[in-house]
């Protein structure tokens, strides 16, 4: 019988499952750690975004995904009803109601957060994910035996799988167009942004930046930087 390399992987990989539960846990500390401070990381900020899913349209350019026209992106009333990532959508913006306030509501981009210290690469068996010093958590396809624990220990419900491909899947997420970060360009989605609410810079850079925008506009922000800590902290905030 002739072994193909992911089956190879796999037979390699459960030998090495019991590993993954001596993982060290995210922390508060690898969010404060100085090579988090250095690292790239994108701030969101949810009251300059106008929900034009400019940004999920640069992506779908950006990583050739699902093949549709640019127009298609201008129908805005699709952020009302709640998506997710998917392996052919790496971004998606929802908008969020307020319970109290009726007239008032938010968009938010959801995608990758780019952990700190990422859950999915500590329950990795392969090293198919790996948390970069530049920031992006990358994904080597190559690796990969289709395990999907990536799925199951991200907090955040973000990596999909290619279950429709009955050869080779993979895992899909944003990628932090970690491949503009090499040629000193912003991801895809920041460049395009035309509220600036996305800012591209080091992390401890950016959340310097959300703390004074928010002591500086008490009554417009609310008074926490989510991703700060959260899951051990985030590159994107």
């Amino acid at each position: 019988m002739t072994l193909d390399r992911r089956q190879v992987l796999r037979l390699a990989g459960a030998g090495c499952a019991a590993l993954a539960a001596g993982a060290r846990p995210a922390d508060a500390e690898s969010a404060s750690s100085p090579d988090a401070a250095k690292s790239w990381a994108v701030l969101v900020d949810t009251v300059a975004c106008i929900g034009c899913r400019k940004c999920e349209w640069a992506c779908n350019v950006q990583h050739g995904l699902a093949d549709v026209p640019a127009s298609s992106f201008d129908d805005l009333k699709v952020v009302d009803t709640p998506r997710r990532p998917d392996h052919d959508v790496y971004t998606v913006v929802n908008r969020f109601r307020s319970p109290s306030v009726p007239d008032r509501s938010w968009t938010v981009k959801l995608q990758c957060m780019h952990c700190v210290d990422p859950a999915c690469a500590s329950a990795c068996l392969v090293g198919a994910l790996v948390k970069t010093d530049a920031g992006p958590v990358r994904y080597d396809e190559w690796k990969c035996i289709g395990c999907r624990y990536c799925m199951v220990a991200c907090p955040f419900q973000i990596p999909a799988y290619e279950y429709h491909k009955a050869v080779q899947p993979r895992v899909r997420k944003c990628t932090f167009c970690d491949s503009r970060l090499e040629e000193g360009r912003a991801p895809a989605c920041v460049a395009i942004c035309p509220n600036e609410a996305l800012t591209f810079g080091t992390r401890q850079s950016l959340l310097d930046a959300a703390h004074t925008r928010i002591q500086g506009n008490p009554g417009r922000y609310h008074p926490y930087v989510y991703g700060e800590f959260e899951g051990g902290g985030t590159c994107w905030l």
